[in-house]
């Protein structure tokens, strides 16, 4: 389905990002995985993308730091050539009730959240522009849409994805790119381990369970895929009904 394209995905060696790198790769596509942590930690995601028969190669970057992003997409294009699919995937938490919550925190989450798929969007605007074709999905979450006690950072900075979202979908629509969100509920990871055995919540949730990381890479597998050529500017949620 995405056979000879290269995707860029952001905090891609855990998590949902991982489990999207691995669908894409199963799908095809030639992975670049961008991620803080260190090529060497890195390694052993990109080993097992790898084993897809793909190329997959593992970039150490802050994606808060305007200047590595500008450095790593350059590595990225002149490594692959072109980019055609690009997840902002990369996000952290400092949670707290925004009276005790410290502006150190309340900056780091939207430095990382928003500015970080701003950033990354910037790189690659240019390139998918002059090919006139490409893919750019952002993860949201339901945070971003109805709030959530205590995360007022991170609520912020979902919620700022999405206007996002539609003003870069806005502006390169005419250009053959595709801009859109995903919006994701409480999804089994490490992120939301505290949670997963809460069953109060798990009620709360009209499916009455957590959804899968494998749920999530399918649902951005299609908007990577032709199949949504004519899809842009949404924000798609995948929550079990949480948002109804």
């Amino acid at each position: 389905m995405l056979k000879g394209k290269t995707a860029v995905i952001t905090g891609g060696t855990q998590g949902i990002g991982f489990e999207i790198a691995k669908t894409f790769a199963a799908n095809g596509a030639n992975i670049a995985i961008v991620d803080i942590c260190p090529a060497e930690k890195a390694a052993p995601a990109a080993q097992e993308i790898s084993a897809a028969g793909v190329k997959c190669c593992a970039y150490q970057c802050n994606v808060a730091d305007s200047a590595q992003v500008a450095e790593v997409c350059g590595q990225i294009l002149a490594d692959f050539g072109s980019v055609d699919i690009l997840v902002n995937n990369a996000g952290i938490t400092r949670d707290n009730l925004i009276l005790k919550m410290s502006e150190a925190d309340f900056d780091a989450v939207v430095n990382v959240n928003l500015k970080g798929a701003f950033y990354m969007i910037k790189q690659f605007y240019r390139p998918m522009m002059k090919q006139r074709s490409g893919k750019i999905i952002n993860i949201s979450s339901v945070s971003g849409l109805f709030g959530n006690a205590g995360q007022a950072n991170y609520s912020a900075s979902k919620a700022g994805i999405i206007g996002l979202t539609k003003t870069t979908a806005k502006e390169l629509a005419a250009r053959g790119v595709q801009v859109n969100a995903i919006a994701p509920g409480f999804i089994a990871t490490s992120m939301t381990t505290a949670f997963q055995e809460n069953e109060t919540l798990k009620q709360s949730i009209p499916m009455k369970r957590f959804g899968k990381p494998e749920e999530v890479a399918q649902l951005a597998l299609f908007l990577a895929s032709p199949m949504s050529d004519y899809i842009t500017g949404e924000v798609i949620r995948i929550d079990g009904g949480m948002a109804m």
